[in-house]
């Protein structure tokens, strides 16, 4: 159990729930005892006047009817302070698992936060949420219901064997014969129950990552109308979702019924050594009904051990794999609280970067230097460490040799989160939160105004469309942004840069689902913003860089020429064979059109 040892600062946090629902349950149990001894006492009572009928004595019907109506009164109120005592126990440690839930899944989701962006490339989403969610319910299952009847059990057996043994020693052995075989018995068939209950967890999340990704990609389905294949592959899936689902019923049928044996099997047992006790004259028929009362409230708890025990190891391997997560440090992390005014200057020095999950070497001895108020441009063939440069700007990443500076200070010790409110970046892939376009273009700012909004979004040429919409700014835009087409998306991803007013724009290719028109228009709109700020204009259409103050031509991570637009076309490399390229292909578009 070591890994659940992790646990117990959350218990300590929550002792108080615990240290008194351990009361309630003693106290429970307490109650529950008083039925069994006062039933006793009416059957004897009974059998009492039985034998003074027989004998023919006379009886005073008033004063035994009002012995056994106080009898009934003493278990019918004992049978509701129990049932009330379980009520407390249920709110207190049920309560307090509840609340470890809540703080234990906050812990995580806030861990996931701080980690870099090599976990999130390591790491797949649905293995991050099955730790937040199903990992958690289970391990909550272990500090709620397997403590509190662990706790059952144990203040139980301890209770009710000593008064048992009391009464009878030889009836006690019989009658916890087969408790132990049937806690095993249940340790057995929970396990088979656990590991089947597994497989259908498993066929569930890859049923529904199918549903999930067909639904996200529908247009491609629809586009190349597979619609038919993707119902049949769902067909598939849910049949053998179906299939291990029926192997788990076949064992859950075996469950009650061998619960159920075995309890009657205890009943039998204690009706016939007790009948035999009693003809012996060392027992009377109120402690074999007092006997059949504790072995059921023995068989619940008992029964529960071998439940318990899979709850545990399911627990254990729940929190092992939690904690592999909570103990993964993060790569890039705030060094210092130091507060940091960001002025525009990035600088590269012989940096070099491989991407350390797949060895991939992205940059390789790149240096430049992007001045305060300029406008950089970065082009080159797809892969060529373009994105690369961003993410270490960002510092997504840190560089594998080198190092990179902003304002001439090491970003690797500067406050981070001041850095980074200081840069507006927009990322290839436009990720939209399923919101309102208006939330979506205030996202990077503590409040949203109208005005800042609004204007953002002129800026980004996406007014004029979300006039259209019906209900304009407040249209939710769906997930990942799917009710929007690609350039939409795009340019309320800039709208949302533009709106934090930064000291330095990041546009990774993020013009690249608009056409030219449009893309003019938006490159006129920032170059009247970024008079006075930095921009790192990364993209594969010259059209987009070339106005910029410095263009930088990657290649294989390397840059190989650098320069003004004039400049770069007067030396006739790679950059000039892209223009004309690119210039050529327009040249055909329009005599098309």
């Amino acid at each position: 159990m070591k890994n659940l040892f992790y646990l117990n600062k959350y218990i300590l946090n929550y002792k108080w729930h615990f240290l008194t629902g351990t009361l309630f349950v003693a106290i429970s149990v307490v109650f529950g005892i008083f039925p069994a001894q006062y039933i006793r006492n009416s059957f004897d009572k009974v059998e009492e006047v039985i034998q003074l009928y027989q004998k023919g004595n006379a009886i005073d019907y008033t004063s035994i009817g009002s012995v056994l109506a106080w009898y009934a009164a003493v278990i019918v109120g004992a049978s509701l302070l129990k049932g009330a005592f379980t009520f407390f126990m249920r709110q207190t440690i049920i309560v307090a698992s509840r609340r470890i839930e809540y703080d234990l899944k906050n812990e995580i989701f806030n861990h996931y936060l701080l980690l870099d962006q090599g976990f999130y490339r390591s790491n797949s989403t649905g293995d991050l949420m099955n730790r937040i969610s199903e990992d958690v319910s289970r391990v909550r299952m272990y500090i709620g219901p397997a403590v509190m009847y662990g706790i059952n059990v144990f203040i139980t057996l301890a209770i009710v064997i000593p008064i048992m043994y009391s009464i009878s020693p030889k009836l006690t052995v019989y009658v916890l014969l087969p408790l132990p075989v049937l806690s095993f018995l249940i340790y057995k068939v929970s396990r088979r129950i656990n590991e089947r209950s597994e497989a259908v967890q498993r066929k569930l999340s890859d049923l529904s990552t199918l549903a999930q990704e067909t639904f996200s990609g529908i247009r491609v389905i629809k586009a190349f109308s597979k619609e038919h294949f993707f119902t049949d592959l769902f067909s598939e899936e849910s049949a053998d979702y179906s299939r291990i689902n029926e192997r788990l019923y076949r064992v859950n049928a075996l469950f009650m019924p061998l619960v159920m044996f075995l309890i009657g099997l205890s009943t039998l047992i204690t009706v016939y050594i007790g009948g035999l006790e009693t003809l012996s004259g060392n027992l009377t028929t109120g402690n074999i009904a007092e006997f059949i009362l504790y072995v059921n409230m023995l068989t619940w708890p008992v029964t529960s051990i071998g439940w318990v025990t899979s709850i545990v190891q399911r627990a254990e391997a729940s929190q092992k794999r939690i904690n592999e997560f909570l103990q993964t440090k993060p790569n890039i992390s705030n060094p210092t609280k130091e507060s940091f005014e960001f002025k525009g200057k990035i600088e590269f020095r012989e940096v070099t970067f491989i991407y350390p999950d797949s060895g991939v070497k992205a940059l390789d001895k790149v240096s430049f230097v992007i001045e305060p108020g300029s406008t950089v441009g970065i082009v080159g063939k797809t892969g060529t460490g373009k994105s690369t440069i961003a993410a270490l700007i960002l510092r997504q990443y840190d560089p594998t040799e080198g190092i990179v500076l902003a304002d001439d200070r090491d970003l690797r010790t500067i406050n981070l989160e001041n850095y980074r409110k200081a840069i507006g970046a927009v990322p290839q892939d436009s990720y939209l939160f399923s919101d309102s376009l208006f939330n979506n273009i205030g996202f990077g700012l503590d409040t949203a105004e109208e005005e800042i909004i609004y204007t953002s979004a002129e800026l980004a040429d996406l007014a004029d469309n979300i006039k259209d919409f019906p209900l304009a700014y407040q249209t939710r835009v769906g997930e990942r942004g799917i009710t929007l087409s690609g350039g939409q998306k795009q340019r309320t991803a800039l709208a949302r840069a533009i709106a934090r007013n930064p000291v330095l724009y990041i546009l990774d290719d993020c013009l690249s689902a608009v056409d030219t028109e449009t893309e003019d228009r938006i490159l006129k709109n920032l170059r009247s913003l970024t008079e006075n700020t930095t921009a790192v204009i990364i993209s594969h259409r010259i059209s987009s860089v070339k106005d910029a103050d410095q263009i930088l031509v990657l290649d294989q991570g390397k840059i190989i020429e650098q320069g003004t637009h004039e400049q770069l076309i007067a030396k006739g490399g790679l950059y000039a064979e892209l223009y004309i390229q690119q210039t050529q292909s327009a040249n055909v578009e329009a005599d098309l059109n």
